[in-house]
């Protein structure tokens, strides 16, 4: 995506890349279909408005975060599939893990707890999995990155003296670097038993990186780099401390802006950076994470047939005026935030002979906000601070009814900007801002622009006996696997 001062898009180009399960509750993307995409893409936006390297003043990198690669650094050559961050195949090394020291063992330091959800297991795993690559690793001969360092090392120049950086917000997900050090932590590296040579150097998220070396941009500097959902609360403007954003992708992610202050979570919450402009202290932010939101409407399209589209889930929900007692948890690699149980496993419950598909489709679109309320609820009562409103963006927030319903079961107004793509948008800002094409984040607050509020309009009563009864069936996913 292109942007202009305003921070309107200028030019776009997309493409899908494949998602690889090789078998339950492992996730794996091909790092080098994601290299070539992205040189693809990156011509096609451009050539779609004439635009010339001349023309661009900076490029940012955002990516999902946690999403493990490691390859040769002599071929640049990934040794294995990505690991992406649902895939749950490290559960017995959390468990090993945890019987020393419990799950919070680590969260001192890096403000998460023990999860198959992070890179540090992932990066072990692979290094165990790959015959010789531990020994190579530790000869120095491979590389970790998560998808921003990976992309970031091709992009100038690969085995012919590509960088290897990553940022702080990306480090920060690793579960491998000190929150107040903003260093490799050697202790948990130790722990999980990866070799300090492959790591990437830690950044700022905003400041020169590098020069494209390929594609009709060749020559722009690289100037920023944020994983998705902290891209999301720069590009929302979250600059304040309260300040919250929830992305509405593939999975739900409510991040906090807290200021200055590393704030630890007592309610099931993940401490992070938000986000480090250059030499400026570092942004700790709170977040809330859910691993299934859009992807379960992908899950309804392609696994059960249900719609030919994921735009159809609203139209089937619509056939119906409620969900007919139906809830669906979608725990399909475990319960992140505020569970945090690996163990707990996907259920639809309330189940009756009236139900129907419309029942189906609507309580789909209503676990989505179900969780998110959970998320507020647990961010409230770390931060201390009420929410008054809900900035929003990502892929579902065009589907009116789950806003609506959002509002309703959290009887707060939930906002839409006239921008929804603030992931992009924000890796752009962090770019600009190191260049000047951006002069500060004032310039940044005012490109800021409401699209749509949706106000809540639902009854007490009637909330109330929604919510309960989906922590009814919340429960019901518990410990599934117990084996």
């Amino acid at each position: 995506m292109i942007f202009d001062h305003r921070g309107r898009v200028v030019s776009v180009a997309q493409k899908d890349h494949e998602q690889i399960y090789p078998q339950p509750g492992w996730v794996e993307h091909d790092p080098l279909e994601i290299w070539r995409r992205t040189l693809e893409v990156i011509d096609e936006a451009a050539e779609a408005r004439g635009i010339r390297a001349k023309d661009i003043s900076a490029i940012g990198i955002t990516n999902q975060r946690e999403t493990t690669v490691v390859w040769d650094k002599a071929t640049g050559i990934p040794v294995y599939n990505a690991l992406v961050w649902q895939d749950t195949r490290v559960g017995e090394a959390v468990a090993k893990l945890a019987r020393d020291g419990g799950q919070d063992r680590f969260r001192a330091k890096t403000g998460l707890p023990l999860s198959t959800y992070f890179s540090g297991l992932k990066i072990a795993w692979i290094l165990d999995a790959v015959k010789g690559a531990r020994a190579a690793a530790e000869r120095g001969e491979l590389l970790f990155g998560t998808i921003d360092s990976y992309l970031l090392w091709n992009m100038t120049g690969g085995a012919n003296g590509g960088v290897h950086l990553t940022d702080v917000t990306n480090a920060s997900r690793t579960q491998l670097m000190n929150l107040a050090t903003l260093e490799w932590d050697q202790e948990i590296l130790d722990a999980l038993r990866v070799p300090r040579a492959m790591l990437p150097e830690i950044r700022s998220s905003s400041e020169p990186y590098g020069e494209l070396k390929r594609t009709s941009l060749a020559g722009v500097p690289i100037c920023g780099i944020l994983g998705d959902q902290h891209a999301a609360l720069v590009g929302q403007a979250c600059f304040q401390p309260g300040q919250v954003k929830n992305t509405y992708g593939t999975g739900c992610f409510l991040l906090m802006n807290t200021g200055e202050d590393l704030k630890a979570s007592t309610h099931g919450l993940l401490t992070t950076i938000a986000y480090k402009f250059g030499n400026a202290k570092p942004v700790y932010a709170l977040e809330g994470s859910v691993a299934i939101t859009g992807a379960l409407v992908q899950w309804v399209r392609d696994n059960l047939g249900l719609i030919e589209r994921s735009e159809d889930i609203q139209t089937l929900a619509q056939t119906v005026t409620d969900n007919g007692g139906v809830y669906f948890v979608p725990a399909f690699s475990g319960l992140y935030a505020p569970y945090w149980k690996d163990n707990a496993r996907g259920v639809i419950v309330g189940l009756t002979r009236y139900a129907n598909k419309g029942h189906i489709a609507r309580a789909v679109l209503e676990a989505t906000a179900f969780q998110t309320r959970e998320l507020v609820e647990a961010m409230e009562g770390d931060a201390g601070i009420p929410l008054n409103q809900l900035r929003t963006d990502g892929g579902m927030v065009g589907n009116d009814l789950l806003m609506q319903f959002q509002a309703d079961i959290l009887n707060r107004n939930v906002v839409r900007p006239a921008m929804r793509e603030t992931t992009a948008l924000g890796a752009a800002y962090a770019a600009g801002l190191a260049t000047g094409f951006f002069k500060d984040t004032g310039h940044l607050i005012e490109n800021w622009e409401v699209d749509h509020t949706w106000k809540p309009a639902m009854e007490d009563a009637t909330r109330d006996r929604l919510y309960r009864q989906w922590k009814k069936a919340v429960t019901r996913s518990f410990d599934w696997i117990d084996e």
